[in-house]
C-alpha cells in the first residue's frame, strides 16, 4: 500500500524538515517488507490567499485517484499506537493500493474536504501547528512499521 502524505505549506529547511525527512526515511526501510510504503510527500501551497477553500482544491489534486484519504482533524478519532498500526494493517490487507494522509494549512481543513474523508485522525483534543503534525505523523508511520515488524521501537 503506497502512502501520500498531502500536505498545506512547505517545508523548509529546518528542524522539522530534518525530521520528517529521519522518520518517513526509517518508515520506508522498516515497512516496504511489510507491504507498506513508499511514502511521497505532497505538498501544496495557496500562493493567491483563496483561504481554506483554495487549499482543499489543491489537496484534492494532491491525493492520487482511487486513494483512501484520511485526515488530520482535532475533531477526528483518537487512536493508540498499536490501534493506529492495526488500522494500517487492515487496509493494507483489504487491498488498497493507495492511502492519502492529509494535513491541513493554519486554518486546518475547509469542513466538506473534512467531511467527505473516509477517516478523520486526531493526536489529542489539543490544536498542533500543522508542521508538527507532519513531523508527529511521520513519526506514528515508523512507529506503526516499528509494531507491526514486532521491534523493540515502541515500547508500550
Amino acid at each position: 500500500m503506497r502512502l501520500h502524505l498531502c500536505a498545506v505549506g512547505r517545508l523548509r529547511a529546518g528542524p522539522e524538515r530534518a525530521l520528517v525527512d529521519d522518520y518517513l526515511k526509517r518508515f520506508n526501510r522498516s515497512a516496504r517488507p511489510l507491504g507498506l510504503g513508499p511514502v511521497s510527500e505532497h505538498e501544496v501551497e495557496d500562493k493567491r490567499g483563496g483561504g481554506m477553500a483554495a487549499e482543499a482544491a489543491l489537496l484534492t489534486r494532491a491525493v492520487p485517484a482511487g486513494a483512501r484519504r484520511l485526515v488530520m482533524d482535532e475533531r477526528g478519532a483518537m487512536l493508540s499506537s498499536p490501534d493506529f498500526a492495526a488500522l494500517l494493517a487492515r487496509w493494507r490487507d483489504q487491498g488498497l493500493g493507495d492511502l492519502a494522509l492529509c494535513i491541513g494549512g493554519a486554518d486546518g481543513l475547509e469542513p466538506e474536504f473534512r467531511d467527505s474523508a473516509d477517516f478523520a485522525l486526531s493526536f489529542g483534543a489539543m490544536v498542533w501547528p500543522h508542521m508538527l503534525v507532519r513531523v508527529m505523523l511521520a513519526e506514528q508511520l515508523y512507529r506503526a512499521a516499528g509494531i507491526l515488524a514486532g521491534s523493540p521501537y515502541h515500547r508500550a
